[in-house]
């Protein structure tokens, strides 16, 4: 090929033996002490303040007011909704993420897109379509006083709106790679004889097993978090609607701080807990899941 069949910017000198990508030290080591700094600032500052905080009255006060009667109520509650969310989400993202990567249909589009409908709408709203649904002046509200059965400032209200906020975690780290992986491991194995139980079992799960773990983790994360939405189908209800987050806020404004800072220490933990399982699987299958990746 001669220099004149070459496109013009192929003809540009090249800077031998320094990759494209490369910069200086002191543009690398500048763009490093940003990222540390940021995560100094605004993640490991404020944690270490919420625990020093809490622990500020002495170990005793820190579990008398984990503790106390609100506290436990409101911790066994997170816990409670949680336990129902995350397996909610986990059959819903499955299913969806299934339907989207494996099959061609009417509306495929619109459903992939209304996945994302949480992360775009403020949980507040999220709230309050329950609150319009659900409630004593609803569209069904009537219908449920009549049959006494109450969702709103009910345990089902917090996991219904728990659901709704959460529900894309699951689904969008499974679609992206089973669109990726295809469809000829499930045609083999169905051209073999199995049967679709057992395709999903054998072929598919192992396949999505580390992403459909990711999703599970951070859908528990932001559902034992989540605020906005429950704080508006709750009722604020204290020892029986009100979630560890709610909670801390109840007791913020009520000047306990001390309580309030145990309580958000708590949550924190749970969430460096969910943390610290990740990394620990991530690295004891290191190999495994790099060969994933490969594939």
């Amino acid at each position: 090929m001669t220099d004149a069949l070459l496109p013009a910017n192929l003809n540009l000198p090249l800077h031998a033996g320094r990759p494209v990508t490369s910069e200086t030290p002191f543009v690398r080591w500048l763009l490093i002490g940003i990222a540390v700094l940021f995560m100094i600032v605004f993640l490991l500052m404020p944690l270490i303040t919420v625990f020093g905080e809490a622990f500020a009255s002495g170990v005793g006060a820190y579990f008398d007011a984990i503790s106390e009667h609100d506290a436990w109520a409101a911790i066994k509650l997170t816990l409670l909704v949680a336990a129902i969310a995350v397996p909610a989400n986990l059959v819903f993202g499955v299913a969806a993420a299934w339907a989207i990567a494996k099959f061609n249909f009417r509306g495929k589009s619109i459903i992939n897109t209304l996945i994302d409908l949480p992360f775009s709408v403020s949980p507040v709203i999220s709230g309050l379509i329950y609150v319009l649904l659900f409630g004593a002046r609803g569209f069904l509200g009537p219908w449920l006083d009549r049959n006494g059965v109450q969702i709103i400032f009910a345990v089902p209200g917090i996991v219904l709106a728990t659901i709704f906020v959460t529900f894309p975690f699951v689904a969008r780290e499974l679609v992206p790679l089973m669109q990726e992986q295809g469809k000829l491991d499930e045609e083999a194995a169905l051209s073999l004889g199995a049967g679709g139980f057992r395709t999903f079992m054998r072929v598919t799960l192992p396949n999505i097993k580390w992403a459909l773990l990711y999703g599970v983790l951070l859908c528990n994360a932001r559902a034992m978090g989540e605020f906005g939405a429950v704080s508006v189908v709750s009722g604020h209800i204290r020892g029986q609607t009100d979630t560890m987050p709610l909670h801390i806020e109840v007791l913020y404004n009520d000047f306990s701080y001390g309580a309030a800072f145990a309580v958000a220490s708590l949550l924190a933990l749970l969430a460096l807990v969910t943390l610290a399982v990740k990394t620990a699987l991530e690295w004891r299958y290191a190999d495994e899941l790099a060969a994933q990746r490969r594939h």
